[in-house]
């Protein structure tokens, strides 16, 4: 299992120091139902926007 979650999206609550998750658990989710084909299929929904 991965130990570092990297993210570039700074403006989510859960990224720490640029570009590490800090969330505890994260979830993927796929636009095609169970299945993914290609990373571009996919969402994470465990994005927060922080408030600044």
């Amino acid at each position: 299992m991965a130990q570092d979650v990297k993210c570039e999206v700074r403006n989510c609550v859960y990224n720490r120091d640029g570009e590490i998750c800090g969330a505890e658990e994260i979830f993927v989710v796929s636009h095609k139902g169970k299945r993914a084909s290609h990373s571009e299929e996919t969402d994470c929904k465990t994005f927060k926007p922080a408030n600044v």
